[in-house]
């Protein structure tokens, strides 16, 4: 069995209309959708209603939440602000009432039990809790603590927009709580660098060793569609084909895709759509990292933190002009913008 696993198209319409060019080459059995379907790119009410017709499998990211939790007690502290939340602002005005109800009615979670596989947990970040996210480096000591209370070995997680493909393996038998000075020794994070302790040095332990290490997790990201933030501007998805244990623990192997497409129209379309003059500075971020496909918001609020800026505050236009002034960072992104650099 193959499945299709998609994520983080964030009203990105260009990048989704590739990836259903190479699904339709593809043909997967089954498609999945881990959440952050709109916001902060223009096309949302077009992707939405592109997901809606289709029968695949679908749950709700943070980006949903933060348009139907808007202007009640659950939203984001300070979303009333339209400098720091202008594009929220947007989105709320544009969206259609037919595309809010469908994204009102997902799951935040599914289970996916297919006939003879391995069982699947999808969430956007981990179940209760959308904004957790991992990466591939990550140190395993930091993932288990997160997911060790999932019940199904595969797990499904989005949010970071880069694609994961780790088996993190604990022994039932040791406790890492119980001696701090061993805590990192118990845990092992499969393809990811080893760590200390009794793990084996091959990228899954033998069969014996994984009776011993009784509780394994298939943990798998496939990267964002509309918006990816590991360097590479593709659309990025993934498949996933079930294959015996002796193959990959937990009965499932992932193939990471990326598909080229033409940013022009959506980068042209946070101008001409009115996003890029609403969402101020925090569109132009979202703008830049469509760009560079590198994490431009986070970087951006790093700065300001460490530089005396509070970027929550009613001061966000200066201290961006003092970011881009200090770092050069504006020039960074037109050096890369397909809309200001001459194609070769």
């Amino acid at each position: 069995m193959r499945l299709a696993v998609l994520a983080d198209i964030h009203g990105n319409l260009p990048a989704l209309q590739a990836v259903l060019v190479e699904l339709e080459r593809l043909q997967p059995d089954y498609v999945i959708l881990d959440g952050d379907l709109i916001n902060p790119m223009p096309f949302n009410n077009d992707v939405v209603d592109i997901v809606r017709a289709s029968d695949w499998a679908v749950v709700r990211g943070n980006h949903e939440f933060y348009l139907l939790d808007y202007g009640t007690e659950r939203s984001p502290r300070g979303s009333d602000d339209s400098e720091r939340w202008g594009s929220l602002h947007w989105l709320v005005k544009q969206i259609g009432p037919a595309q809010a109800n469908y994204l009102a009615a997902l799951p935040d979670e599914i289970s996916l039990c297919f006939p003879g596989v391995q069982p699947i947990r999808a969430a956007h970040g981990v179940p209760g809790r959308n904004r957790v996210g991992f990466y591939q480096t990550m140190p395993p000591e930091k993932i288990i603590p997160a997911i060790e209370a999932i019940e199904e070995r595969n797990i499904i997680s989005a949010h970071t927009h880069v694609q994961v493909d780790r088996h993190l393996f604990k022994p039932e038998s040791v406790d890492p709580l119980t001696d701090p000075h061993e805590s990192h020794a118990a845990f092992e994070g499969g393809n990811a660098a080893q760590t200390s302790g009794s793990a084996p040095a091959s990228p899954f332990p033998s069969a014996d060793h994984q009776r011993e290490w009784s509780r394994h997790w298939h943990l798998m990201n496939p990267g964002s569609i509309g918006l990816p933030l590991n360097g590479d501007p593709a659309a990025q998805f993934a498949l996933m084909e079930s294959v015996p244990d002796s193959e990959q623990p937990g009965g499932w192997k992932v193939l990471h895709q990326q598909v080229p497409y033409d940013r022009g129209p959506v980068l042209e379309a946070f101008s001409s759509a009115g996003l890029l003059e609403a969402g101020g500075v925090i569109a132009k971020l979202f703008y830049w990292e469509l760009v560079t496909a590198e994490p431009e918001i986070i970087n951006y609020f790093r700065w300001c933190w460490s530089n005396g800026h509070d970027p929550d505050a009613a001061d966000i236009r200066q201290s961006f002009a003092d970011y881009s002034d200090a770092t050069g960072r504006d020039q960074y992104v037109d050096q890369r913008d397909p809309l200001k650099v001459a194609p070769v």
